[in-house]
This record gives structure tokens, C-alpha cells and sequence, in this order.
């Protein structure tokens, strides 16, 4: 059985792609692009695939992860453009690795994040950042399954900062910017909780909900405070792999007595 590890994208209008959405139009890109599924067993069988970390409904997203499993081997670049060409524009494969190590998921312990704030000064949104960064904790409310759930959103925060980018709002001139890198905690620091954190202790509320994409996600390195490529390692190994031998290994000669 081969392994084959995708990143993926959710762009555009397609950010507002349920994660169940995306799972039925992928098993229908996988159908059409007769890849040979493995699938797993009982009276429901369903194709071997994993889903890590799936960002929320209404965020975009360049860098969401997932595997599946083979039973026949195939390239993984020609496998990407395959599926890639099979799913909507703005959900496109943009990666693909076979899988030569183990635990995917153990690899996604943070996220970059990028919040456009139209309608907010960027001025404001650097004095913001400013409070949230001093405060020791900044405490927010999400409405769980559960009801009401309190927490700190500071502490999963590992960077925070502001920029601007022109608007796309006619004669607005800049728009703020925040860049965000978030460590994956339980429970879950998501953007959303971040401008609730901003709004409570230094009133930043931007005047039309804030679009949210994912840049990256992967290991946090502490030292450098980057989010590295999870896909890395698979590469690596594939590299560092021996070529495999065209025949079978000459057989030795013959020792000892009676040979020869």
C-alpha cells in the first residue's frame, strides 16, 4: 500500500467550503481521476483518507493537509495535476509527497495566519496589537456545544503583528493587516478569537467581518518563530533514499573447500 500526502488550497469563494463539501467534491475528483483507493472494510467501506486540521468554514486557506492510501503505486506529481484538474478552481492540490515518515498530524502544532481588517486604521491596529501582546492573559467567550466556554486566548498566540495592504474598498486608500502565528491548544485559538481578544482590550472592532487565510501550517520552531514545511521530512527521505537496485546483487564466490 502507497501513501500519498496532499496539501491543498481553499480559495476565493470556496473558503466558505464546509469541510464534509470538500470531502465529497475530493472523493468525486478521486473517482474521476481513477486513482486506485484503498478502502477500508465492513459493510460501508469508504476510501482511506485522513484529514488534518481543517480550518474553519469561511476562512481561506494555502496550506490544508491530507493522505490517502494506494493500492498500486503512482507518481505523486502526476497524481496531483490529475486530481488538481478534477476538483472546482480555488480548491486546488498544490502539493504532493509520498509519505516515507510517520505521524502527518503530530507535525501541525501551529498556523500562520493572515486577518484583513477593511476599515481600520493602521494605526489602531498596531496600538492593539500592543495591549494584547503586554497582557499576561486575555480572556474571551465561545459558544461551544457544551454552551459558553471561557479561555485564554493570549497564551496560544506565538506572534502577532500589524501591516497594511491597499483596499479593495474604492478610494480607501491602506487597509490593517494583522499577521498571526497561533500554536495548536487545546481548546483550539482560532482568528476569530484573537479579534475578540483585540476588541476587549483595546476596543478594536473593524467595521465588516475580517477575511481570514491561512498561509501555513507545520511544526513551530520556538528559536526562529516560523512555521516550517510539514511536508519537508517526506521529501528528505525520498532524497536520502538509495536507488533501487536494476537486478538482483551478483551471488558471492564460492569459499572454503571443495570449490574450484
Amino acid at each position: 500500500m502507497q501513501r500519498i500526502r496532499l496539501r491543498y488550497t481553499k480559495r476565493g469563494r470556496l473558503r466558505f467550503t464546509s469541510h464534509r463539501d470538500f470531502q465529497r467534491a475530493f472523493e468525486r475528483a478521486l473517482r474521476r481521476a481513477e486513482v486506485p483507493m484503498a478502502y477500508s472494510a465492513g459493510f460501508t467501506p469508504h476510501p482511506k483518507v485522513s484529514y488534518a486540521n481543517a480550518a474553519p468554514t469561511g476562512t481561506g486557506s494555502e496550506a490544508e493537509y491530507l493522505e490517502i492510501a494506494l493500492t498500486e503505486p503512482r507518481d505523486p506529481r502526476k497524481l496531483r495535476e490529475l486530481l488538481d484538474e478534477s476538483l472546482p478552481d480555488g480548491l486546488d492540490i498544490t502539493d504532493a509527497v509520498e509519505a516515507r515518515t510517520s505521524g502527518l498530524a503530530d507535525r501541525l502544532t501551529a498556523s500562520v495566519w493572515e486577518l484583513r481588517l477593511e476599515g481600520v486604521d493602521v494605526a489602531d491596529a498596531e496600538r492593539a496589537v500592543a495591549a494584547f501582546l503586554a497582557a499576561d492573559a486575555v480572556e474571551v467567550q465561545r459558544k461551544t456545544k457544551n454552551g459558553m466556554r471561557t479561555f485564554d486566548a493570549r497564551a496560544a498566540v506565538a506572534g502577532l503583528e500589524a501591516g497594511s495592504v491597499p483596499s479593495d474598498r474604492p478610494g480607501q486608500g491602506l487597509c490593517a493587516i494583522l499577521r498571526l502565528v497561533v500554536r495548536h491548544v487545546t481548546p483550539a485559538v482560532r482568528p476569530d478569537d484573537v479579534l475578540s481578544g483585540l476588541r476587549a482590550v483595546a476596543d478594536l472592532a473593524p467595521p465588516v467581518p475580517a477575511a481570514v487565510t491561512r498561509l501555513a501550517q507545520g511544526l513551530f520552531d520556538e528559536e526562529s518563530g516560523t512555521v516550517t514545511d510539514p511536508l519537508a521530512p517526506d521529501r528528505e527521505a525520498v532524497t536520502a533514499a538509495p536507488p533501487k537496485a536494476a537486478g538482483l546483487a551478483a551471488a558471492p564466490e564460492p569459499t572454503g573447500a571443495g570449490s574450484a
